[in-house]
């Protein structure tokens, strides 16, 4: 990809600043599926009610359109209660003297699953189209990891780029921006449903960015700009703040993000335990999750960004690094690998992987080492401005490890007397993305508190109800 250097960005201002994280939040998805399917819903007050059936005032309020908020209504809301706010346009007899205002009257429409499902599918569709790896949250959210397929590289040249045509701090349009103004599209073109986009450097920060311009919104929060973007907001905005955290730091004279950034860690620590050190990180800008995918991971991977240089020594020092990491992960974890693969990215932005398939799951550090370092070979004279290596192809279950000399078995090559490998198999050549993590469900994925991002023992998200005001169907079912 073509592109210079993001003007103003130092390759160093945020540790991980090469990563390109999109949140990408359905906005209200349950009301946006019934407009798709019944336009003249569109511009209506219009609720979506769990456990509702017409003309009754029994349920709860699974999600509210935005026109509906403006008269009070929110999600986990009763129904009896929306009903004072919002009146039924069924009951708006324009004949009635004593009837609502069908100005002041909304629709009312019970849940249906399946649709959704259906919908989300299609949502689904294009998210596993445009990303190797995918983190379902809901049936309305996910996180993408997108580093592999786009950069923060100014778009067009690099001497003038053009400027941001999103909302948020980015000044300057970027490639990511461009992607991400891709995806949005796609999502709005082929499922029928629009959505919100935030583009960071880290999670946390493309969640807070993906609610900063609701509805049908794209924030992009370049690298350098992280902390600056956070600073001037209310600490519930903060990923990981709710109602009960927000009153503490509050009483502790915390009302905002710079405000947590200043804040003493040591301080929080004593009032919020851990999670008071991690909000305090999160409110500077820093977030070294993996976007992993839900369950047990499908890979494990670790990257280091270059100057772009040809040295070997260098590069076969940093992917002995990078293999020894991951190799320490996996065993960690548990997990065996059927397969070895790295990656190299040739300026500008060129990505390659290789990988080589073993013929039985292994938990070989060495192993990890050799092979990758041979499918280096490949690049022996290229330059090269990020390596990574890939261990995928997981199995948490020990007991059918392959042994080295049924590896060499496999592959036609003899095992020496005490087990060691003479002979590796040859290489398989995978295409870019071809070992990507694998997908999970979209529809029923998991809730953000299992990750204990959202909640406290406090208490501090409200059951049953996402970021966006969208009451979760897995909280209801």
């Amino acid at each position: 990809m073509a592109g210079g250097t993001l003007p103003g960005t130092d390759a160093d201002d945020d540790a991980g600043s090469d990563r390109v994280v999109f949140h990408v939040d359905m906005d209200c998805f349950y009301a946006s599926c019934e407009r798709l399917r019944r336009p003249e819903l569109a511009g209506e007050p219009l609720v979506v009610g769990m456990g509702y059936e017409a003309g009754e005032t029994i349920g709860a309020v699974a999600t509210a359109s935005y026109e509906a908020r403006a008269f009070g209504v929110e999600s986990a809301m009763p129904i009896s209660e929306a009903l004072e706010l919002l009146p039924r346009r069924a009951d708006a007899d324009p004949d009635d003297p004593d009837a609502p205002d069908p100005e002041e009257a909304g629709r009312y429409l019970p849940v249906d699953l399946d649709y959704y499902k259906a919908a989300a599918g299609d949502v689904k569709t294009v998210l596993r189209d445009c990303a190797d790896v995918l983190r379902e949250v809901s049936v309305d959210e996910a996180y993408l990891d997108v580093t592999d397929r786009t950069a923060w590289d100014a778009a067009g040249d690099p001497d003038g780029p053009p400027p941001s045509a999103a909302a948020g701090p980015a000044e300057v349009r970027t490639l990511a921006e461009g992607y991400a103004r891709h995806v949005k599209e796609r999502i709005e073109r082929e499922a029928g449903v629009p959505a919100s986009v935030g583009v960071a450097p880290n999670m946390s920060t493309a969640k807070v960015a993906s609610d900063a311009d609701k509805p049908d919104g794209l924030v992009v929060v370049p690298p350098g700009e992280v902390e600056p973007f956070l600073a001037s907001l209310p600490t519930a905005e903060i990923h990981g703040v709710g109602p009960v955290t927000e009153r503490t730091l509050a009483e502790m004279g915390i009302e905002t993000a710079g405000d947590l950034a200043a804040a003493d860690p040591d301080r929080l620590g004593e009032a919020l335990g851990d999670r008071g050190r991690e909000l305090y990180r999160r409110a500077r800008g820093e977030d070294d999750r993996e976007v992993t995918p839900t369950g047990l991971p499908k890979s494990l991977s670790r990257e280091s960004s270059l100057s772009a240089t040809a040295d070997e020594e260098r590069k076969r020092e940093t992917v002995r690094a990078l293999g020894a990491d991951v190799a320490r992960r996996a065993r960690e974890r548990g997990c065996l690998y059927r397969t070895i693969g790295i990656k190299a990215v040739e300026p500008p932005y060129e990505v390659n992987t290789r990988a080589r398939s073993l013929p039985g799951p292994v938990d070989d550090p060495d192993l990890v080492e050799s092979v990758a370092l041979d499918l280096l070979d490949e690049f022996a004279d290229d330059r090269v401005r990020k390596l990574g290596v890939r261990v995928s192809k997981l199995d948490f279950a020990e007991s059918d490890q392959a042994t080295l000399g049924g590896f060499d078995a496999e592959t036609g090559g003899g095992a020496s007397e005490d087990g060691g490998r003479d002979r590796e198999p040859e290489p398989q050549s995978v295409a870019s993305g071809g070992e990507g993590g694998k997908l999970t469900d979209w529809v029923g994925g998991e809730s953000d508190a299992a990750d204990g991002d959202e909640t406290d023992e406090a208490g501090d998200r409200r059951t049953g109800e996402t970021a966006d005001g969208q009451a979760s169907l897995g909280d209801w079912g």
